[in-house]
C-alpha cells in the first residue's frame, strides 16, 4: 500500500557528485521527518540527515557542508545531493519516512529498498 523507491547511486570518483532520490508511493495521508541513512560493509547503519515537513534539516558531522537535503512534498520525494564524495562515503544507503495512513491513527515509520553508492580514490 505504501512504498519508498530510492534511486541514484553508482559508480564514481573522489571528488565527484551524485543525487540519490527516494519517492513514497501509495495512499496516504501525511509524510511527516524524513531521512537517510547508510551502511558499509561490516558496519552498522547510521543516520546521515533528516530533514522535517517543513524544511528543516540536520546532518551527521562527517557531511557537513558535502551533502544537502532536500524535500519536494508535492512529489512526495526525498533528496540528498553529495558532493565532494569521499572513499569513505560507500555504502548502501537507504531512505527513511515517518508516514500516517488514510484510516489509521498515528504514524508509522518506512525504508527503502537502498541504493548502493561507490566512490573510488
Amino acid at each position: 500500500q505504501v512504498q519508498l523507491q530510492a534511486s541514484g547511486g553508482g559508480l564514481v570518483q573522489a571528488g565527484g557528485s551524485l543525487r540519490l532520490s527516494c519517492a513514497a508511493s501509495g495512499t496516504f495521508r501525511s509524510i511527516n521527518d524524513m531521512g537517510w541513512y547508510r551502511q558499509a560493509p561490516g558496519e552498522e547503519r547510521e543516520l546521515v540527515a533528516t530533514i522535517s515537513s517543513g524544511g528543516r534539516s540536520n546532518y551527521v558531522e562527517s557531511v557537513k557542508g558535502r551533502f544537502t537535503i532536500s524535500r519536494d512534498n508535492a512529489k512526495n520525494t526525498v533528496y540528498l545531493q553529495m558532493d565532494s564524495l569521499k572513499a569513505e562515503d560507500t555504502a548502501v544507503y537507504y531512505c527513511k519516512a515517518k508516514i500516517g495512513r488514510m484510516g489509521f491513527v498515528g504514524t508509522s515509520n518506512y525504508w527503502g529498498q537502498g541504493t548502493e553508492v561507490t566512490v573510488s580514490s
